[in-house]
């Protein structure tokens, strides 16, 4: 009976873990790790990257973040691309949803730059009271080649809320 009861006030408190860590001036890092930032484009056909992020939550629920990333395209070296960008997120519910923007600029080896402006819908699922996966499904938009360098994908990651 004690068990039970202790089960049920764990389950019950979970959410209220969750939302202490979109409270303001909250600090958050994440990371996807190379291999799992898995995406499709017309030109590319498979991407594997890294990225962190780093950022502060303005307000409750609103987290304000620099980025930066590195991706491999294609065959060679010569098609590495380098990112940098800034963005947003807002936690809709309690829980760990989220609707995010951003924006980036990408530059590539060869001359390659674009400006891809995006948007995200994802989830943080805490595994301790700090530290989260968070899978997403991600749209960018390319400036420079809609149909080529546009890109849908999915992405998986690790969040640290501080």
């Amino acid at each position: 009976m004690i068990k039970k009861l202790f089960i049920v006030m764990v389950v019950a408190l979970l959410p209220l873990a969750a939302s202490a860590q979109f409270e303001q001036d909250k600090f958050y890092v994440g990371t996807s790790l190379t291999g799992l930032d898995l995406n499709y484009s017309g030109q590319n056909k498979l991407n594997i990257g890294l990225q962190a992020q780093g950022g502060i939550f303005a307000a409750d629920n609103l987290l304000l973040y620099v980025q930066g990333g590195w991706n491999h395209q294609g065959k060679t070296m010569k098609d590495d691309q380098v990112e940098v960008g800034a963005g947003g997120r807002y936690y809709i519910l309690q829980n760990g949803i989220f609707l995010g923007v951003n924006c980036k600029y990408v530059h590539g080896a060869g001359g390659y730059n674009d400006v891809m402006p995006g948007v995200e819908v994802g989830y943080a699922f805490f595994l301790s009271r700090t530290v989260t996966i968070e899978p997403a499904i991600y749209y960018q938009q390319s400036f420079k080649d809609h149909s080529d360098f546009s890109k849908v994908g999915l992405r998986v990651g690790f969040g640290f809320y501080i």
